[in-house]
């Protein structure tokens, strides 16, 4: 078996922690017995370009009881969790090309790594799998039946693709089910990107300033975390229908350019480039913190930012000082990349149990109805939506009424009235 990894040493402390994951996954377990009695992905080479955590560790495991051979990257060069990915490889037999901190060449072969497996179903947190199969290995593609995209990102770029008659398999949007992105990116990114920026920092963050920038699902989730631990919350939004929103939630609304010198912390969650740029970095406060919890650090003008950077340093870990030539400092939170995997942990397990039972589900869908599907980008079957949330309902004790015969008669009929 094939793996790169930082140190095989650590498997022993990465079971422990997945082991711990996997007691708030009730609903992964439940499909975890299921595939392992009927097989539904017998016979694929599943790759995988994840975060590597210990909720994904749990994943990957169903998906190989299921049947699959599994081969596993990161998403992002700062989310692997190393003790996981020894783990993986030691334990549960998974090819993982993951090591936290790798440059952006290493992260490519990682990527490529994968894709030498020829798989037959990718499973991708960000489409850059996808990206370059339809770039550099269109060879794969003949093999391949279909796959699945994790993020609202990923799903962004497939669906531009798919927009342009390029998108050579279909692929099923696993962010588009309700039982995806109304709870883990709501109440995961909320939560975890809250406890990325407080790890980075040690910050107080009540009665600051919090600039959140998109408003979203995850932009949502984090403007409540950060108002509910007593931070004056402004959100920057080129929706109107957002944008009215988040004033009707209480919030204040104004422009980046508005918001810049007000602000004492700063998150983008847009999935969009360039969205805190060179001239809100000079407009910051002096000390103003700038953090991104969308997939890529694009979010952020790094690169404008470091034309008028004077001096740098790391000033903690995660944290980078940057002294710029008007004489402020701002600074960057884990170079700018998801700050919520890079300074803390990511998700709860409770949340991404949903997320990974739909990407579990809709691979086997995925294996099982291929040979229907067009080279499209599909919503996950309101079926196996439904499924998640009602097997999530079971695990936590909680019961829901049923419609009488009456109800569904009244529901269905357009004679019946007052």
């Amino acid at each position: 078996m094939k793996f790169d990894i930082k140190d095989p040493g650590l498997a022993e402390a990465g079971r422990l922690r997945i082991e711990w994951a996997g007691r708030s996954m009730p609903v992964l377990k439940q499909i975890k017995e299921r595939f392992a009695a009927e097989k539904p992905l017998q016979g694929v080479t599943l790759g995988a370009c994840l975060h590597v955590t210990t909720e994904t560790a749990n994943l990957c495991e169903v998906l190989a009881l299921g049947g699959a051979q599994v081969e596993l990257c990161a998403s992002n060069p700062l989310s692997t969790q190393d003790d996981v990915a020894a783990s993986l490889v030691e334990h549960y037999g998974v090819s993982v090309y993951a090591i936290k901190g790798e440059d952006t060449e290493t992260y490519y072969q990682h990527l490529n790594a994968v894709l030498d497996a020829a798989p037959n179903i990718t499973m991708d947190d960000g489409a850059d799998l996808v990206s370059i199969i339809h770039s550099e290995r269109k060879d794969l593609i003949e093999g391949i039946i279909g796959g699945t995209e994790e993020t609202t990102t990923g799903v962004i770029r497939l669906r531009a693709m798919a927009g342009d008659g390029v998108l050579a398999y279909p692929i099923v949007a696993v962010n588009d089910a309700m039982t995806k992105h109304l709870f883990d990116n709501r109440y995961g990114t909320g939560q975890s990107t809250i406890d990325g920026m407080i790890r980075a920092t040690n910050r107080l963050l009540s009665g600051s300033y919090f600039v959140v920038c998109g408003y979203g699902w995850c932009g949502r989730g984090v403007a409540m975390r950060a108002a509910g631990l007593g931070a004056k919350v402004i959100v920057t939004e080129v929706d109107p229908l957002r944008a009215l929103e988040a004033v009707m939630d209480g919030y204040q609304v104004m422009t980046i350019a508005e918001a810049a010198p007000i602000g004492d912390f700063f998150c983008t969650v847009t999935g969009d480039i360039g969205v805190i740029r060179q001239e809100h970095f000079l407009a910051m406060k002096d000390g103003a913190i700038v953090a991104n919890s969308g997939h890529f650090n694009v979010e952020l003008d790094l690169e404008g930012l470091d034309e008028v950077t004077e001096a740098s340093r790391e000033i903690r870990p995660f944290v980078q000082e940057h002294t710029m030539n008007n004489g402020k400092s701002v600074y960057v939170l884990g170079e700018g990349r998801l700050i919520n995997l890079a300074a803390a942990e990511g998700h709860p397990s409770s949340v991404m149990d949903m997320s990974f039972a739909n990407q579990a589900l809709c691979a086997a869908y995925m294996k099982a109805n291929a040979a229907e599907l067009e080279k499209q980008v599909y919503t996950v079957p309101a079926d196996i939506d439904a499924e998640v949330a009602r097997l999530k309902l079971e695990a936590l004790g909680v019961d829901i009424d049923v419609l009488t015969p009456e109800q569904e008669e009244y529901l269905n009929s357009w004679t019946m009235g007052t």
